[in-house]
């Protein structure tokens, strides 16, 4: 088969394009410029935006397109931050969308990134998918703006919204910063560590990509989280006790607005979400619970 990734070289896109290659899949990567020092594969190509507006000729008959373009939300929320990673984002599905309209044989499912934060936050409540969006902060109004550019842009194609909680892997992603502290002998909770986090493994949120595109039943909002979410207590616990460290040193809310400012508020709340979808249509997760996970990421060190 044959798939296009928009950030295929980010996180997850690289994970995914190593994923599919193994699998004897032809891949075309798009980004804003081409990355230094790719590694090369016969069935890997990278090209720009601006090369496929001339000829989009290199990626016409793909089975799907996935995008996972945009700034990260890890970085400081000054009020040009938050103008980049709004507009990166509105580009970047914009983008595609003129990209499908100039093929002539168009892939029949697009998978657009997207982020639970669109549930809002809360101690006590639970999401799924047919949980409606909640604007209360600026991570839901990304993605519920996101969202709506989305479904405004992809018509009469089957589409899926990856609502992406947390994804844990060892090379980027928020996990090498959670796991630090424990490192260093001052791990434990984040506030009041009564917080949710809904989570995922690399591996798994891959292999639901795939799912996803593969089954041609599913479409709309798919929460790519694991089916065992927990809180920050927990997975602060959770960490130290795969990785033999003490959870004792709790790092107080103020001290942490303090030094990040407003984008303490992804580590300070959250939401509990369940894969109702995924599960629904049979998926298997690999690393269903925290431990698992950890222990695997363990491993590849």
């Amino acid at each position: 088969m044959k798939y296009v990734i928009c950030g295929g070289t980010g996180f997850i896109g690289s994970e995914l394009t190593k994923y599919w290659l193994q699998a004897g899949n032809e891949i075309a990567i798009v980004g804003r410029n081409l990355p230094k020092d790719a590694p090369y594969h016969p069935k890997l190509s990278y090209h720009t935006w601006d090369s496929l507006h001339a000829d989009s000729t290199p990626v016409e008959n793909a089975d799907a397109l996935v995008n996972l373009a945009g700034a990260s939300l890890s970085q400081r929320w000054s009020q040009s931050g938050k103008k980049a990673i709004m507009q990166s984002r509105l580009w970047a599905v914009s983008a595609a969308a003129k990209l499908l309209a100039r093929l002539k044989h168009k892939p029949s499912v697009v998978i657009q990134a997207s982020a639970v934060a669109i549930y809002g936050t809360s101690l006590q409540a639970t999401f799924y998918e047919s949980s409606p969006a909640h604007v209360m902060d600026f991570p839901s109004d990304v993605v519920k703006t996101w969202e709506e550019a989305s479904d405004e842009a992809y018509k009469n194609i089957r589409m899926i919204k990856l609502r992406t909680g947390v994804v844990l892997g060892n090379r980027n992603g928020a996990f090498p910063k959670m796991k630090l502290p424990y490192l260093l002998g001052f791990g434990g909770n984040i506030g009041t560590g009564n917080q949710w986090v809904s989570w995922i493994h690399l591996t798994d949120i891959v292999r639901l990509i795939d799912f996803c595109i593969q089954n041609p039943t599913i479409s709309g909002p798919v929460n790519a989280t694991a089916p065992h979410p927990v809180t920050n207590e927990e997975f602060g616990r959770t960490i130290g006790k795969v990785y033999n460290r003490p959870h004792w040193f709790p790092l107080p809310a103020i001290l942490l607005k303090t030094a990040v400012g407003e984008l303490s508020e992804i580590l300070l709340k959250g939401q509990r979400v369940l894969p109702t979808a995924a599960l629904e249509q049979g998926f298997n997760f690999t690393f269903p619970t925290l431990q698992s996970a950890l222990e695997d990421l363990k491993r590849q060190k």
